[in-house]
């Protein structure tokens, strides 16, 4: 298993961009990044007129925002989230299969994808979603819960349920509220699912444990962002969001990373050559894009890593 640390770092090495945040929306529901792109993550919902940033975070650069992911205040990582969302949703998304907004699913509609494969099995879902009590019928359903309501379990039941089930749905929140290590962890034995709007479109997560992403496609930003705004929670499937579902093989991962890693690469020839550029010109100092260059020299090592991982594990090589 990999250590607790390194899922942010994964995050991080995609999120340390220099482009400026020109609109940050917390909302109801939805806290929403706005630069080139739009970027979600799930509000804390503990209400607070203490925060300390209202008015100074428009102008910050995601990279600045990205970082607040590994702090444990709630709306800091919050507000991390979002901005690493926004950088990830920069990338092509990957291919894989769009679920239709229908106005009475939400995120129900990924369950329904699901359900022809989940009759008689174990299924527990971390979070609940609105109406996820109707599928009580359709399989064994155990639901795990921060605020256990109904016949939920509460968060101390993981360690005792996710071992033992068939399919995991859980909630991508957890890496906000820095829980999903220990329950990727101990879903190892199952077909795990990570879904919401906070998911972040990252090939590694593979590495994880991570079978399935079910995680947002957004198809007007324009609309989204207003209906985030307006405390939208799943009316965002009806208005400028929908699912898209992604199966994590090693093989697909590994075409990801290949996309990603052509990208990077031709940014890092490119950053290299301005660099020879500017000290043949006979210029002094530190190469103004430095740190960019670093950036994604770094980014490339570690996903030259996961390659390998995937490589390794699609020819059932050791790692």
């Amino acid at each position: 298993m990999e250590k607790p640390s390194r899922i942010y770092e994964l995050l991080l090495d995609y999120a340390c961009s220099d482009t400026q945040v020109t609109e940050l929306t917390i909302g109801l529901v939805w806290t929403v990044c706005k630069a080139q792109h739009l970027g979600l993550a799930m509000s804390p919902g503990i209400p607070t007129r203490t925060l300390p940033w209202p008015g100074t975070l428009a102008g910050k650069t995601l990279g600045e925002l990205a970082a607040w992911i590994t702090d444990w205040e709630p709306y800091k990582a919050t507000v991390g989230m979002a901005a690493i969302n926004c950088s990830l949703n920069g990338f092509e998304l990957p291919s894989g299969i769009t679920l239709l907004a229908a106005a009475d699913r939400g995120n129900l509609t990924v369950f329904e994808h699901f359900l022809p494969r989940l009759k008689d099995k174990k299924v527990v879902v971390v979070g609940r979603y609105p109406g996820i009590e109707r599928y009580a019928e359709e399989f064994n359903l155990s639901i795990l819960e921060r605020q256990p309501v109904y016949n939920d379990y509460p968060d101390p039941a993981c360690e005792f349920l996710l071992p033992d089930a068939d399919w995991v749905f859980l909630t991508a929140s957890s890496i906000t509220n820095k829980t999903f290590p220990r329950l990727a962890e101990l879903a190892q034995n199952a077909t795990t699912v990570l879904m919401g709007p906070t998911v972040p479109w990252l090939p590694e997560l593979h590495e994880f444990g991570i079978n399935y992403l079910a995680g947002l496609e957004v198809v007007d930003p324009v609309k989204l962002y207003q209906t985030a705004a307006e405390g939208g929670g799943v009316r965002i499937f009806e208005n400028g969001a929908r699912y898209r579902i992604v199966e994590l093989t090693p093989g697909n991962g590994m075409t990801w990373l290949k996309n990603r890693i052509a990208r990077d690469y031709t940014e890092k020839q490119q950053l290299t050559s301005a660099m020879e550029q500017w000290y043949a010109s006979g210029k002094n100092g530190r190469f103004p894009e430095f740190n960019q260059l670093h950036q994604v020299t770094t980014r490339l090592s570690r996903m030259d890593s996961s390659y390998k991982r995937l490589w390794d594990t699609h020819h059932g090589e050791p790692s």
